[in-house]
C-alpha cells in the first residue's frame, strides 16, 4: 500500500498503515476501487469517490478503536464497500432515473452491495459476517431512506442489475430482508441493525458534512446535478 494518498491520510491521522493494512489491502487493490480514486469517480464536488471512501474509512477505524463491544474488521468492510456504486451520478445524463426513489440517493446502496458481494466474494463466505456487513451497506445513508430491493425486476433501475443473477440466493434473501425492516411502500426507513453499521453510518454523515461545500452538492444527492463540478 504505496499509494500516496493512502499514505497521506494514515500521516495526517497518526496512524501505523499495518493496523488497516490487512483488513483494506484486499479491497483497495481491486481495478474497480482504483478507478473510483480517479476522476472518473468525483463525489462530494472536488474529490475523488476513493478518497471520500477512504475517509470514512479512518474516521470509522478511530471510533471504533475506542470500543471494545465493535467488531473492527467487520466495520472497516461496510467502510470499504458502502459507496461502491456503478457509475459517476452528478451531471451524468444517462444517470437520470423515471422514479424519484430511484434516484441515486436512494438505490446506490443496493449498487454498492451488489457490487460488493460480486467483486469480493471471498468477503462474503460467512453468513453472520455477511448479514452485517450488507445490513450496514443498505442502511449507511440513514435516516436517508434505501429502495426496497426486488431481485425479481429491476423495478429499482439500478445500473446494475445484470449481476443479480449471479449472486447466491441466500444472499440475495438477506439483502431483501434487509431492505423490508422499516419498510414504508418501496422505501425502508431503518438505521443498520448492527453497531458496526451504525458507526460507520455516523462518520460518514460528519465526512460528508465537511465534504459538501454548497447548496449545489446538497442538492446533487438527490438531482443529480452538481454545478460545483465541470460538466
Amino acid at each position: 500500500m504505496d499509494n500516496e494518498i493512502i499514505t497521506i491520510l494514515l500521516n495526517r491521522n497518526n496512524i501505523d498503515k499495518n493496523d488497516l493494512e490487512y483488513i483494506i489491502k484486499p479491497i483497495y487493490s481491486h481495478k474497480e476501487f482504483q478507478r473510483r480514486l480517479t476522476k472518473e469517480f468525483m463525489h462530494h464536488s472536488d474529490i475523488t469517490l476513493g478518497e471520500h471512501i477512504l475517509e470514512d474509512t479512518i474516521m470509522t477505524y478511530k471510533k471504533c478503536k475506542k470500543r471494545k463491544d465493535v467488531n473492527i474488521e467487520l466495520a472497516i468492510k461496510i467502510s470499504m464497500l458502502h459507496d461502491l456504486y456503478t457509475v459517476h451520478w452528478q451531471n451524468n445524463k444517462e444517470n437520470n432515473k423515471d422514479k424519484f426513489f430511484n434516484k441515486h440517493g436512494f438505490t446506490h446502496p443496493l449498487e454498492a452491495v451488489i457490487n460488493s458481494i460480486t467483486w469480493y466474494p471471498e468477503l462474503f463466505k460467512d453468513k453472520h459476517d455477511s448479514e452485517i456487513i450488507i445490513d450496514g451497506i443498505i442502511h449507511h445513508m440513514y435516516p436517508l431512506p434505501v429502495r426496497v430491493f426486488d431481485p425479481t425486476s429491476n423495478s429499482m433501475e439500478l445500473n446494475n442489475y445484470e449481476l443479480v443473477k449471479d449472486i447466491d440466493k441466500e444472499l440475495i434473501d438477506m439483502i431483501v430482508k434487509s431492505t423490508n425492516r422499516g419498510r414504508v411502500g418501496n422505501i425502508s426507513i431503518a438505521r443498520s441493525k448492527y453497531k458496526e453499521g451504525r458507526i460507520m453510518s455516523s462518520c460518514d454523515k460528519k465526512v460528508s458534512i465537511k465534504q459538501i461545500k454548497n447548496v449545489s452538492s446538497a442538492k446533487s444527492l438527490i438531482t443529480g446535478n452538481n454545478n460545483s463540478i465541470k460538466k
